[in-house]
């Protein structure tokens, strides 16, 4: 078992039961990144794992985005771990402050990774990558603790996004149950 498996396990991330998924979809388990975002010892752990990854991918973004409210710890801790700065995007906008959608330094033809924790169908995912190119954004990769093997990889792929992810639920769930 992989060591994001065995830390995912460890601090109460996998979940078996029923579940409804954001997107709709049921399912008998569900990752509750949440809990490994929250333990630093995990946080840290994701955070290694997809600079290395990056590296090996060859992904060199000018800035990381985190997808209001899941992945702002993975983006931030990735940040911290890479030195590139990052932006928040948000799902819907504020009826006060500044009101933007997007939060942090964001220069058009900028070459953005957004991260992800966990992608089903990557409905929310493809939503935000549309914002960004709004904004001016270049988007060609995201990264994901998690791919759920829910057709988010291939509906990514139709909007010229490659998903990269640190480990697939079945490579998670594998005889646990």
């Amino acid at each position: 078992m992989s060591e994001i498996s065995n830390a995912l396990e460890e601090c109460g991330a996998l979940q078996f039961g029923t579940f409804t998924l954001a997107s709709g979809a049921k399912s008998d388990y569900y990752i509750n990144i949440k809990k490994a975002s929250t333990n630093p010892r995990v946080l840290y752990l994701i955070s290694q794992l997809m600079a290395e990854k990056m590296q090996k991918e060859n992904i060199r973004p000018d800035r990381i985005a985190g997808i209001v409210l899941g992945s702002i710890p993975l983006a931030a801790a990735l940040s911290m771990a890479t030195g590139i700065p990052f932006v928040m995007v948000r799902k819907e906008q504020k009826d006060h402050g500044t009101q933007q959608l997007i939060e942090g330094d964001l220069d058009r033809g900028e070459n953005v990774l957004v991260i992800e924790d966990v992608v089903t169908s990557a409905g929310s995912s493809a939503k935000a990558i549309a914002l960004l190119r709004e904004n001016g954004a270049v988007v060609t990769d995201i990264m994901s603790v998690v791919d759920r093997e829910g057709g988010g990889k291939e509906n990514l792929a139709k909007i010229g996004v490659k998903l990269s992810a640190l480990i697939t639920g079945s490579e998670i769930v594998k005889g646990k149950r």
